[in-house]
């Protein structure tokens, strides 16, 4: 339906023919005098309504089509039309007709047995011919039949008025005197006479039209059959209820118990048909003759204004001032009633109530149903009688005569008593009433006592207390509730602020205008809530992918279940009910599926609540297909709650349902209670606050801001510490606060994460001061340096054993610089570094507008993987409110790991590390804690966390506690069974978990919802060492975990030595089917029961060693064998089928462990198939190795050798094959949540086994027995082979058979052996770039990159051992072929180089850091003789090369080319290759020497005026050939650009270093990273400072002419955001990637 607006004549046309479809009944008091000139209202026009801009404009009504007039000319679709419609006659027999070709003609032939024999049953048949009867007899109302068609139509119009009773008796007369000049004629004659012309004209217009319209159209059909709505409670001011477009009222009857109302319904005059004055004559008439009539026969009654007469069906009108309708209605009372009457009809009378009208779709439109209530109460009727005065229009125009009329109700109908012309009659009548009146007044009577003294005295205050609270005191902060509600009166919105003291996870939002001014609207005031549709709910996104984009858990998602009115895309818009079917309900299905999905929402805390604020009549409505949805998916309605508005509103929401779900829900309904009285009773059951009502931050000058609560929901990543934290509480007025407070000191001191509160109330007075650990100074001054830092971010990282309170001291220091810091701790460890960047920012600036200064963020991060790409992030997202020298952020990284010590020497970053050893005086403090705790509580040496510390982690007090406690485990019963399992877990998993669901659900724990037995009863005495707490990293729940990591693992081991092995415990684990359904935080717990089997130890990641297994199956195998072993990891595969890093786990074993490489290698090539990865090929590739060691023995015959190199090259393939899978790689694991922070890293170990497998099979072919040759001669021919310089068949010996079977055996294996030089060679020169040009992202890294390099170099010197040629061969190959001196020597030179790993530009570039001058001297001489003797571009660069690190290590030498001379070769290189060759170095070497100088001497030079095209180039073929690796690896910076000229102006950083070694007594690393060295006088006497200007992100260096070059900023935060074009200036690095910007500052700001 479209909801634009109607063009005005449309507009009219359409009341008009609303208007001639309802006739008036008798019941009406319509008539020709209501169109006459009405009496004139003097009021001024007030509270005019403007249709166009407050209320949306309905569009066209549309029409009702007719019947054609004649049964002979319906088709059988009309007959089908009339039966199922009209007749409602089952729709199955109309179907058998329709089938049947039953047409009008053969309705109005049939009898009743020809119907019978068509299979018609005889009740419908009868039915059927009875009403055919009808329509073709004209009724006794009229004197004669119909002789036209429009006659008929008439006739069959007035009988769908549906009147009552016997016509006739309504044509009463009455007589009035002739001197009056007024026709004698009866007021209700006049009445019909005026129906009669109406419908005429209907007629003729619809004849004039088209004579065949059909019966019906759908909507039509649909309407016919719609149930009855709600309807508005009687005599209620104000009511919060609304009419829907179509809606049908209840049928209008006679008086029954006279305080049930009676309704009638009538239409207005359109102001296109009527002018105001008209209309509102038209209203007061009819309001005040039907409350007569009411008022006269006792029975309560309301007039309906806007529903059609004939069927209550709901159409409404166009109103532009509610007051004038208001003030006519107080002003005529006096008109229409006696004078003595007056007040009494005032007091019956209730002004007019106002109900909007709204679409099928829920959208509101511009009309509104008018109603007025009577009520004549017997303290103000009595025994009298009413008489009202009517205007009757006389003969003459304009004249109107006042007539006394005397009304009562009549069945469902108003008649005038006087209106008889006979006044006997009258006299009749009147002394009739009389007494019928004195006898209604007295059942009045009786009937108002009898009401009173039934009021229902309802005890649902107490249900919804149950209901809400599910039998506790309050209402938990922990439940999360959905809320499922319609369209909400704007008068009630107020009563809807429970809502925000309640966890609102969702609410399904049927009000397509709730964002505009409903109840999203009313919310979103005070709180944050993210708009949402149903279909964002049915993507193919992983559980945990859709809580990420929608922000499930952390802010409210408010669905529009029904579409938003204001909403652009017709996918979105709002759709009727029977579309909404069609269209939506299966996305509604899906999103309830999602969102009560227990792997997203523990049932036993989801709350459920619906409000119906109107009747829900439909049995297909949306509202309770919704329910039924959720009624499935939760196997009941055990989490429901429904709050009615009234009990007319229940009454149908339980018939509905019991016909829908065959459950009677009325234990789960609130409906005697007000919205007010709901609200109310909800917020007086929230637990009290245990946060300030008004939370404060610091700010600059002392001052501070407020934090408003929306605001705070923002921040959904950040815990933010207040500076007025735990201050002014509710929870501290309240008489609870002393439990309060002795449950946060025994939750912490049990092993429970810190809180404020811990330090609050250790500050009270009375307590003992938090126990600060001896490092707390340390940190402190470290966040806190007397200088203070001037670098806008800094980290700093805590090293701590796990469990030795490393958090704690981290938070004891946030909360006591609260005052001095914006402090928050970050509670999502999944959450992005971007996201949290992006967040600590805006709480760096919350509260400032345009003032200068911020005060810094202290922001708290535990054990995050990647600190160093988190502080990138936070420069980035703030670089353009940096200020100069200025700190922004501190980034406090609580770093657990077993090495403390060793990672705090290791680390870039400043650190402070603690130890799981305490000091005497620490030991004193902790000794005196635990005093005071044994006269606050009643079993402090429970707190089994803080004795473990306070005994100084003894392992013998940890032993004596858990065998103690677990002696009499039965680890066959479902206690025993969960013991063991999170015991395994928390041993051997730091940081896992198991949801408190699953937990009660393993125990067996029924109806956990009204806690009648709790995990604590039911595992206890085991409970004491559990704890449990809340979880925010994958939803909201809460999760049980034991309270120490010592006691876990201690667990384990008594578990072991008494009752279960590790293996049974593991297999317990991975039988259990429960663990693997539905339950909250599965996919964590799944990840961890995986990284328990998979996850290897390594140093570099802060491990106590390197393992070739997880730990826990190590100890498998140490303590119980292989076989035990081998069982484990089948039986996780079966488990985890999908997993191909356990079938790799278990190929591992079997070739590590079993040496069974068969088996080893079937589930190599299983994981391989499951997930082709580099890691996976390089394990079958090590499979092979393995198997090839294995197989090598000495001496080898033939078919050894054969089997040997087969299993090499197969190696040798698989290796090659993880070096290509590892430059597509997924860098994350999917089945390792834990590692999505991880630094990146490229795969190398593809490179690495082939190298051990060519140097393994090179070991054993050089010294092959070959017959008859001496052992050095045997050698040297052999290398001789593998260089391909000798064929295979100079090495056969006829004479000898076992030689030429190996000879055999290397003839088939000849190509791949021939490969083994040069592929080496390959490979040390990828390891030489990858070292040289490129470096690791992370510490971690840069340890397994020393460790790599290590092993790299033992190789390449074993491999220059094999293939260095002794001096007898060079002399033999120079006898037998003295031509190739020349080609000999360059060999001779390039092998010398090759010795010194300077054969390559990144050898040549490793240089400056290993080679002194003397050395480096050796090797320019070899490459200028290399260089004037070959015609290599690369020997030439090589050569350039040379020249520039000779002059870095010694710049005074006499070998040196001059600049010129290298600028001049350069040259000539350039215009050779052009600009898109991959020689990234000859690139790179265009940047270091002919850089722009100021001087200009290079403009003469032509490779100088393309400059800025090769810094382009050096970029884009340094891409080509690694981006792969970018992940993780960036370019490594090796020179500078300097003040002096020449090739003194490029200073490379081997010479920065020393400089800063002498200078300074920092780490390098750390002078670098924190930016101090270039705040270092002799640093910045070395280098060269230059200008350039901000574009678009980037920096620009200008040089004229062309000559615009693009220099990246080293670090993203260096360059505001914003695209403003500013000057800055930097020092400029050299990568092979192109120029690089440091310390980029901007000139304004210097």
């Amino acid at each position: 339906m479209s909801k634009s607006s109607p063009n005005p004549h449309d507009g009219a046309k359409m009341d008009s023919e609303q208007k001639k479809h309802t006739s008036a009944s008798c019941c009406s008091m319509k008539s020709d005098f209501s169109i006459e000139e009405p009496p004139f209202f003097c009021e001024e026009e007030r509270n005019m309504i403007s249709a166009e801009t407050t209320f949306p404009v309905s569009g066209l009504q549309k029409k009702n089509s007719i019947l054609p007039p004649v049964i002979e000319d319906w088709t059988k679709e009309h007959v089908k039309d009339w039966l199922i419609i009209m007749l409602r006659v089952p729709e199955y027999i109309a179907q058998s007709l329709y089938d049947k070709e039953f047409s009008g003609a053969c309705l109005a032939s049939f009898e009743k047995k020809d119907l019978l024999d068509l299979g018609v049953p005889p009740a419908p048949a009868i039915q059927i011919i009875r009403q055919v009867e009808k329509l073709r007899k004209p009724s006794e109302t009229f004197a004669r039949t119909p002789q036209s068609h429009d006659e008929m139509r008439e006739f069959e119009l007035w009988k769908s008025t549906d009147i009552s009773g016997n016509p006739n008796e309504f044509v009463e007369t009455e007589t009035v005197s002739s001197d009056t000049g007024i026709q004698s004629e009866s007021s209700v004659v006049q009445i019909l006479q005026s129906v009669r012309n109406t419908i005429r004209s209907v007629i003729h217009q619809d004849t004039t039209a088209d004579t065949n319209m059909e019966i019906t159209d759908n909507k039509t059909a649909l309407q016919l059959r719609k149930p009855i709505c709600q309807i508005r409670p009687f005599d209620k001011k104000h009511c919060s209820i609304f009419y829907t477009e179509n809606d049908i009222l209840p049928p209008a009857a006679g008086p029954s118990n006279l305080l049930d109302p009676i309704h009638e319904y009538q239409l207005l005059h359109s102001a296109n048909e009527a002018s105001e004055r008209e209309i509102l004559y038209e209203f007061t008439t009819e309001v005040f003759s039907f409350a007569a009539s009411c008022m006269n026969s006792r029975t309560n009654g309301t007039i309906h204004f806007g529903v059609s007469n004939q069927q209550g069906q709901v159409i409404g009108h166009t109103i532009t001032s509610f007051s004038k309708y208001n003030e006519v209605f107080e002003s005529l009372v006096s008109e229409y009633f006696e004078e003595k009457y007056v007040n009494a009809a005032k007091m019956c009378i209730r002004p007019p109530n106002f109900i909007q009208v709204c679409y099928e779709d829920g959208t509101t439109s511009d009309k509104w149903v008018i109603e007025v209530d009577v009520v004549p109460t017997y303290t103000e009727t009595q025994q009298n009688l009413f008489y009202t005065l009517l205007n009757i229009a006389t003969t003459e125009k304009n004249q109107h005569c006042k007539t006394e009329c005397l009304f009562v109700r009549n069945g469902p109908r108003s008649i005038n008593i006087l209106a008889d012309t006979n006044p006997r009659v009258v006299q009749e009548e009147l002394k009739s009433l009389t007494e019928k009146v004195k006898h209604w007044a007295s059942a009045r009577k009786s009937a108002e006592e009898k009401d009173e003294q039934h009021q229902p005295q309802g005890h649902q205050g107490e249900r919804l207390k149950q209901l809400i609270t599910r039998g506790r005191d309050s209402f938990e902060n922990s439940l999360q509730v959905i809320v499922v509600t319609d369209k909400c009166h704007s008068n009630q919105l107020e009563h809807l602020d429970f809502l925000s003291e309640m966890k609102l996870f969702a609410v399904l939002e049927f009000d397509p205008e709730s964002d505009i001014n409903g109840t999203c609207s009313f919310y979103r005031r005070n709180h944050i809530a993210n708009l949402h549709y149903p279909r964002m709910y049915t993507t193919q996104d992983s559980l945990t992918a859709t809580i990420t984009h929608l922000n499930l858990f952390k802010q409210t998602s408010w669905i529009f279940c029904n579409g938003k009115v204001n909403e652009d895309s017709e996918a979105d818009k709002p759709l009727m009910p029977s579309e909404w079917l069609k269209k939506r309900s299966g996305d509604i299905n899906t999103t309830i599926s999602v969102l009560c999905n227990p792997d997203l929402l523990y049932k036993d805390r989801l709350l459920v609540v619906f409000i119906l604020h109107s009747a829900v009549t439909d049995i297909s409505s949306p509202m309770l297909e919704t329910f039924c949805a959720i009624y499935r998916t939760l196997e009941g309605a055990d989490n429901m709650v429904c709050i009615c508005k009234d009990t007319s509103v229940f009454n149908h929401w339980k018939r509905l349902i019991e016909s829908r779900c065959m459950e009677d829900i009325t234990s789960k309904c609130i409906y005697e209670l007000s919205l007010n009285e709901i609200a109310s009773t909800i917020k007086k059951l929230k637990e009290p606050q245990t946060q300030s009502s008004q939370r404060y931050l610091t700010s600059t000058g002392s001052s501070s801001v407020q934090l408003s609560r929306k605001d705070e929901e923002l921040f959904t990543a950040l815990n933010i510490l207040s500076e007025n934290e735990c201050e002014n509480t509710e929870i501290e007025t309240m008489n609870s606060f002393q439990d309060f407070k002795k449950k946060t000191e025994e939750d912490f001191y049990r092993g429970g994460q810190v809180t404020w509160w811990n330090f609050y109330l250790s500050e009270k007075t009375g307590s003992l001061p938090f126990i600060k650990r001896d490092k707390y100074n340390e940190l402190y001054d470290r966040i806190t340096p007397v200088q203070g830092y001037t670098v806008p971010c800094v980290v700093i990282n805590l090293f701590h054993h796990p469990g030795c309170g490393g958090t704690t001291l981290a938070m004891h220091v946030l909360w006591n610089l609260r005052r001095k810091f914006r402090c928050a701790v970050v509670k999502n460890n999944m959450e992005s570094n971007k996201e949290i960047a992006a967040q600590v920012m805006n709480l760096l600036t919350y509260g400032k507008q345009e003032q200068p200064g911020y005060v810094p963020v202290l922001l708290l991060v535990d054990n995050w993987e990647d600190v160093e790409d988190l502080k990138q992030c936070i420069l980035s997202v703030a670089s353009n409110r940096k200020q100069h020298n200025s700190l922004m952020v501190i980034i406090l990284n609580c770093e657990r790991t077993q090495f403390p010590v060793e990672m705090s020497r290791n680390s870039h970053f400043e650190n402070v590390f603690i130890t799981n050893k305490l000091s005497p005086k620490e030991q004193h403090l902790f000794s005196k804690k635990l005093e005071q705790l044994k006269v606050d509580h009643e079993k402090p040496e429970t707190f089994y966390a803080f004795m473990i510390m306070t005994n100084n982690f003894s392992e013998a007090y940890i032993t004596d506690l858990v065998s103690n406690t677990v002696k009499d485990l039965d680890t066959t019963t479902q206690q025993g069974q969960l013991f063991s399992f999170l015991a395994l877990l928390n041993a051997y998993v730091n940081g896992s978990y198991v949801s408190l669901s699953l937990c009660e659900e393993l125990l067996g724990i029924k109806n956990p919802l009204w806690k009648q037995e709790t995990l604590q009863d039911k595992m206890n005495p085991y409970s004491t060492l559990l704890i449990t707490f809340t979880v925010e990293e994958h939803g909201t729940y809460q999760a049980v975990r034991f309270l120490h990591q010592m006691i876990a693992t201690k667990s384990i081991k008594v578990l072991n030595q008494k009752w279960l092995s590790l293996s049974e415990i593991t297999i317990n684990i991975l039988h259990c089917d429960r663990i693997y359904k539905s339950c909250m935080g599965k996919d964590f717990l799944v990840q961890n029961i995986q990284s328990m089997l998979i996850t290897r130890h390594r140093k570099e990641q802060g491990d106590d060693k390197d393992t070739l297994f997880s730990p826990l199956i190590e100890e498998i195998y140490a303590e119980e064998g292989p076989d035990k072993t081998k069982k484990v990891l089948e039986r996780a595969i079966v488990r985890f089928d999908r997993s191909a890093t356990l079938p790799q786990a278990l190929a591992r074993h079997f070739y590590l462990k079993e040496k069974d490489f068969i088996s080893a290698l079937d589930w190599a090539l299983n994981a391989q198939n499951k997930n082709s990865n580099s890691y996976i090929a390089d394990t079958v590739g090590q499979v092979y190795k393995s198997h090839l060691k294995k197989k090598i023995k000495d001496p080898l015959i033939p078919e050894e050798l054969d089997e040997c190199l087969t299993l090499g090259y197969n190696a040798v393939n698989a290796f090659r094959e993880s070096q290509e899978l590892a430059k597509a790689d997924e860098q994350v694991d999917p089945f390792d949540l834990r590692s999505r922070k991880r630094p990146k890293s490229y795969n190398t170990s593809g490179y690495v086994g082939e190298t051990e497998v060519m140097m393994i099979l090179l070991d054993v072919i050089k010294d092959l027995p070959l017959a008859g040759v001496s052992g050095r001669y045997n050698r040297d021919k052999m290398l001789q082979f593998l260089r391909g310089h000798l064929e295979v068949k100079t090495l056969y010996d006829p004479c000898n058979t076992a030689t030429s079977e190996f000879v055999t055996v290397l003839t088939k294996h000849k190509m791949f052996l021939i490969s083994f030089k040069p592929r080496l060679k390959e490979i040390f020169s990828f390891f030489e770039t990858y070292f040289t040009y490129l470096k690791p992202r992370s510490k971690e890294r840069e340890i397994a990159d020393e460790r790599n390099k290590r092993k790299v170099s033992d190789y390449f010197r074993k491999y220059m051992e094999i293939f260095s040629s002794s001096a007898e061969e060079k002399a033999s190959e120079k006898v037998r072929n003295p031509n190739l001196s020349l080609s000999q020597e360059l060999q001779d030179q390039k092998y010398y180089l090759e010795t010194k790993r300077a054969d390559t530009f990144a050898g040549l570039l490793q240089c400056l850091t290993d080679k002194h001058g003397t050395e480096m001297e050796h090797i320019l001489k070899k490459w200028k003789f290399i260089y004037e003797n070959s015609f290599s571009v690369s020997h030439t660069v090589n050569f350039i090369l040379a020249n520039i690190v000779l002059h870095s290590i010694k710049p005074s030498s006499k070998l040196l080319k001059k600049y010129e001379e290298l600028v001049e070769l350069l040259n000539e290189e350039l215009q050779k290759e052009g600009t898109h060759s991959n020689l990234t170095e000859l690139y790179y070497l265009s940047m270091l020497l002919l850089w722009p100088t100021r001087d200009k001497k290079l403009e003469n030079f032509a490779a100088y005026q393309n400059i800025s095209t090769y810094v382009t180039s050096v970029k884009k073929s340094f891409h080509r050939r690694f981006s792969y690796m970018f992940p993780a690896r960036s370019a490594l910076t090796h020179f500078f650009l300097g003040k002096s000229s020449g090739l003194q102006r490029i200073v490379s950083k081997v010479k920065l270093d020393k400089i800063l070694a002498c200078v300074s007594r920092q780490d390098l690393h750390q002078l670098w990273q924190s930016g101090a060295a270039w705040n270092q006088p002799e640093v910045q006497r070395e280098l060269l400072r230059i200008k350039g200007k901000t574009e678009n992100g980037d920096i620009y260096v200008n040089y004229g002419a062309n000559l615009k070059m693009l220099v990246r900023p080293v670090y993203l935060g260096d360059i505001r955001s914003g695209y403003s074009q500013e000057e800055v200036s930097f020092y400029l690095g050299f990568t092979m990637e192109g120029p690089v910007a440091y310390n980029v500052k901007y000139v304004n700001n210097q």
